[in-house]
């Protein structure tokens, strides 16, 4: 059994992380509020690119080359975000094992890198430290393309948010200018191939925004709830550890009476 000293200790280094795990939520709540102002403005940026996709009607081309970009960060303590991210790419990855991989944030690449090293033509760090914005999001798109990667498709792999306590992890294509001038409603105009190939960039551009303001609000709403549940943990085992601490001091303090007793009366 651990002595009083043991036990003291323990509680002490509980109490002590309880408090840290306090502050990381509360810190996590008010970046939550911030994440989802950004989110609410990116998902202008992404339904606009989506909605003509839409109402062109542009399809994957069969056998066409995918490019799966994840969109992760390089932040932990927020329960299993990222690996969400990683088995939804794997299963991507399994039914097209062809597909090129581009990774945003250390998290979901240390994940990936183990089955699939090869796929990586190229990673970043460092992404959305603060609130995303569209700066950091094109100059993403434009590394990403002057890599020489071709591909018909994109497709970006994100956690979709739902509400502070739930989140799904889906994925969104970004066609190709190709495909989308062979896009039944479109085929019939005369688009410049200028004019459509700044167009897939800025829909890139856009989507990715999207993506990853989403993203950011999906985790700092996970950490907020993986910080809250380990405070509540935390206090949970501290009661349990002031418990035992007072029975074990209680313990001591009965054994010392009875020996001071046995001997006043062996005297």
């Amino acid at each position: 059994m651990a002595t009083l000293k043991e036990i003291s200790m323990r509680l002490k280094s509980v109490s002590n992380i309880a408090k840290i795990t306090k502050s990381m939520k509360m810190i996590a709540s008010t970046k939550v509020t911030k994440a989802q102002r950004a989110m609410e403005t990116a998902r202008i940026y992404g339904n606009s690119a989506t909605a003509l996709y839409e109402h062109a009607g542009t399809q994957d081309q069969e056998g066409g080359k995918n490019l799966v970009i994840v969109v992760s960060s390089d932040s932990g303590l927020c329960g299993g975000i990222h690996s969400s991210l990683a088995k939804h790419t794997r299963k991507f990855l399994a039914a097209h094992p062809d597909s090129q991989l581009a990774v945003l944030g250390q998290k979901a690449k240390t994940q990936l890198q183990r089955d699939h090293r090869e796929n990586i033509v190229i990673s970043f760090e460092q992404v959305a430290k603060n609130v995303p914005t569209f700066n950091e999001a094109s100059l993403i798109a434009h590394e990403i393309l002057k890599t020489g990667v071709e591909f018909d498709t994109a497709q970006i792999v994100y956690n979709r948010f739902k509400s502070v306590i739930a989140f799904d992890t889906v994925n969104v294509p970004v066609h190709s200018g190709k495909a989308l001038a062979e896009s039944p409603k479109l085929a019939a105009y005369e688009v410049e191939e200028e004019v459509m190939k700044n167009f897939e960039e800025f829909t890139f551009a856009n989507t990715l925004y999207w993506a990853i303001a989403e993203g950011k609000a999906s985790e700092m709403a996970a950490k907020r709830t993986a910080m809250e549940n380990a405070t509540k943990n935390a206090g949970e085992m501290i009661q349990k550890l002031t418990l035992t601490y007072n029975r074990s001091r209680q313990a001591t303090i009965t054994n010392e009476l009875i020996d001071i007793i046995t001997g006043a009366m062996a005297v």
